[in-house]
């Protein structure tokens, strides 16, 4: 069940001064080992996971650094309220929608799992300055 995830690019404001250090760690690799191990466990099966990819779910991930918590935080998306007005959703029942939306906030977990292992590697190797020291001497 792997996934290929290309992360969408957007004009990101000076509140988001850690966002692209968190996508270049997707692109590296947390994204993929994340979600591989996720396919491992989801209740999700081969066509629940291809409707979400058509769906766009997976794109619309959002994985942030918090820096009023200091903490990495992620939104995870859910099925469009309009599922039952869907072609493509029409047939599920508001239980497969739950477990779907439940599923990805699991995969949203594992995910910033994944990435606080890559943080933590790269902050010992001293590529990324994470942190309120960090935080601190950008004067925001």
């Amino acid at each position: 069940m792997p996934h290929d995830f290309e992360w969408q690019e957007e004009t990101l404001g000076s509140e988001d001064f850690y966002r692209e250090d968190v996508e270049d760690l997707l692109q590296e690799g947390a994204w993929k080992e994340g979600f591989n191990e996720w396919s491992e466990y989801t209740s999700l099966d081969d066509e629940q996971v291809r409707l979400v990819d058509d769906l766009g779910l997976f794109q619309a991930f959002d994985f942030y650094w918090d820096p009023t918590e200091d903490r990495l935080r992620f939104d995870a998306p859910t099925v469009p309220d309009d599922w039952r007005e869907r072609d493509a959703t029409e047939s599920l029942s508001s239980s497969t929608v739950s477990m779907i939306d439940g599923a990805l906030d699991d995969l949203g977990r594992t995910v910033q799992e994944v990435l606080e292992d890559y943080l933590e590697r790269n902050d010992e190797a001293s590529n990324y300055g994470w942190g309120e020291e960090t935080y601190g001497s950008r004067g925001e």
